[in-house]
């Protein structure tokens, strides 16, 4: 945990000293009251929210994987990334404001609705699959929720041309919007739904050793998954509300950090948010500075390279076997 939180720490360093042109650190301007301004109003929140939706993200997968007892799943298994990004662009088509928006009541209506967008998937990826016993119809009812949500999201779209170009950056992942508006956002969610999922980290124990074993220790199975998934739903749907839609993130996190530490559910938990938030601020980092002054969407850069470890995954382990 020390090391993440080192990582962090300079990590953030790092990013407030990468601009639009490249590396551009303030200390090295310290006269220049406008280039502190950049990196106080442009710089600093978005680095900062780029580690909290990344650890949103990151806790969102660990959660995933423990309550399916699956390590292929991710917080966008059941349609919950469609639903936010039908819910958000519903809201912004509807109420007319831009995504781009700073003031924190807009801020809270984008998340609100991709909260009720992921919520409403993922309950009815639930209700299609006749609960989470089936891993093969679960994953067939996740496809075809998203694929439907996904339509919907293009055709709101397409009746809203205004948004087009907004929702293109933000299906493809951005964290060009985030702001302090965003970071004052994520922070308490992201608190909040630690803390539940940490109280529940006993209850995911249980659970991985199967539902009969798990109702013999006395846990209430039903309660236990419906208040994980509020917490998938609710740590997802900040996360792509406020950076858009980050592919592989949820997924590779946990398996970093069960790759380096065998541990139980609660540690996990807090780890693979740390390990999110890292990989994410690292990726955009990268993005803002690989083609500076042009930036690549984070979203495709954690899709190419959480992609790859996952074949470079693959590949290891058949090799061992």
């Amino acid at each position: 945990m020390g090391f993440l939180l080192l990582a962090s720490l300079l990590m953030l360093v790092l990013g407030v000293a990468v601009g639009s042109t490249g590396w551009s650190p303030p200390w090295l301007a310290s006269e220049d009251a406008v280039h502190w301004q950049i990196v106080w109003d442009i710089r600093a929140p978005r680095c900062l929210g780029a580690w909290l939706a990344g650890a949103l993200l990151g806790l969102g997968g660990a959660v995933a994987q423990g309550v399916f007892r699956n390590p292929l799943a991710d917080p966008y298994l059941l349609g919950s990334s469609s639903g936010a990004a039908l819910g958000v662009a519903g809201f912004l088509a509807f109420a007319g404001v831009s995504p781009t928006s700073t003031f924190l009541l807009i801020r809270l209506g984008i998340t609100g609705a991709a909260f009720i967008g992921a919520v409403a998937a993922v309950a009815l990826t639930l209700l299609l699959a006749r609960g989470v016993e089936h891993t093969l119809r679960l994953l067939l009812a996740g496809v075809v929720v998203g694929v439907v949500l996904g339509a919907l999201s293009a055709l709101t779209i397409l009746m809203a041309p205004d948004i087009m170009r907004a929702m293109q950056a933000f299906m493809l992942g951005t964290t060009g919007f985030l702001g302090w508006s965003s970071v004052m956002l994520m922070c308490p969610i992201l608190i909040v739904t630690l803390a539940l999922a940490w109280s529940a980290s006993r209850a995911l124990d249980a659970i991985s050793l199967g539902d009969t074993a798990a109702r013999s220790l006395g846990v209430r199975l039903a309660a236990v998954r419906g208040m994980l998934v509020g917490v998938m739903a609710l740590a997802t749907g900040t996360a792509v509300a406020q950076a858009g839609l980050i592919s592989f993130l949820g997924l590779v996190a946990p398996h970093l950090v069960r790759s380096r530490v065998q541990t139980t559910h609660g540690p996990l938990l807090l780890l693979s948010a740390l390990t999110g938030g890292v990989l994410l601020l690292a990726a955009d980092i990268l993005a803002r500075w690989v083609l500076a002054p042009q930036e690549l969407p984070v979203g495709v850069l954690t899709a190419v390279l959480g992609g790859g470890y996952l074949l470079w995954r693959m590949r290891r382990m058949g090799g061992a076997s």
